[in-house]
């Protein structure tokens, strides 16, 4: 994990947090922790506000209001990079690959050679492949790369966005195994997923997001065991900030 940062990483904070998109306001005073060593699972329907609440904890949109704290350091005020330096790293939606470089040129862009076993060790596929161009990867294979470039980065807060998109069920699975291993090795998750049940099943806790408020929250057991009120989340019936306790 980034040793820029503490020693014993407590993971991410995010309070009262408001960004907008366009002059209009997207995300709507989001209050939401991811602990160190746990998957938060974020859910909600296209258009709730997911992408654009990972765009400003990461500072890819600026936030309007609120305040981003990662391992007890204030970072709302930092650039992108150094939220980067602080340790924290963020996989955006879509395969973010370089096609026409290899897989060992695209993790280079990121590390020396040297560092690249913690990379095949959760990756051991990609050990195979690192002489192969990136665009004649399968679908899992590029995403593979993806997270690999971020785990390189030696971050103690992941974000990630739709890792699953556009794979096959089985490689699904195959990638939450590895983001697992990395909250069982320390590190956060904040993870966004089209696949609720399976993420959730993997998670600590869970948010909802409606409108870009917080519809839902609890552990991600209890919200997974109540079907209908997370249904009624995603539509935004319930009540802002409601919990399964």
């Amino acid at each position: 994990m980034n040793s820029a940062s503490n020693s014993s990483p407590t993971g991410l904070a995010v309070t009262g947090l408001r960004v907008d998109r366009l002059g209009q306001e997207v995300v709507c005073g989001v209050d939401l922790d991811v602990p160190a060593g746990e998957i938060t699972v974020l859910l909600g329907a296209n258009g709730a506000g997911k992408s654009t609440l990972l765009d400003g904890i990461s500072a890819v949109a600026p936030a309007r209001e609120g305040t981003v704290t990662l391992d007890g350091k204030n970072i709302t005020r930092s650039s992108r990079h150094k939220r980067v330096g602080a340790g924290l790293a963020y996989v955006q939606q879509g395969r973010s690959i370089f096609p026409s470089l290899t897989v060992e040129e695209n993790l280079l862009v990121v590390a020396p050679k040297t560092d690249f076993d913690v990379a095949f060790d959760l990756f051991p596929e990609l050990s195979k492949r690192v002489s192969s161009a990136a665009s004649l990867l399968s679908g899992g294979e590029q995403q593979m790369v993806v997270l690999a470039r971020a785990l390189l980065q030696r971050p103690n807060v992941l974000l990630i966005d739709e890792l699953s998109l556009g794979l096959a069920p089985i490689i699904v699975e195959r990638m939450l195994e590895a983001v697992s291993a990395l909250a069982a090795n320390g590190m956060g998750i904040l993870l966004v997923e089209q696949f609720a049940d399976q993420a959730l099943a993997i998670g600590t806790t869970a948010v909802v997001l409606a409108r870009g408020s917080v519809a839902l929250r609890g552990t991600a057991q209890d919200v997974r065991s109540q079907p209908e009120r997370l249904r009624a989340a995603y539509l935004g019936v319930s009540g802002a900030n409601d919990s399964i306790s």
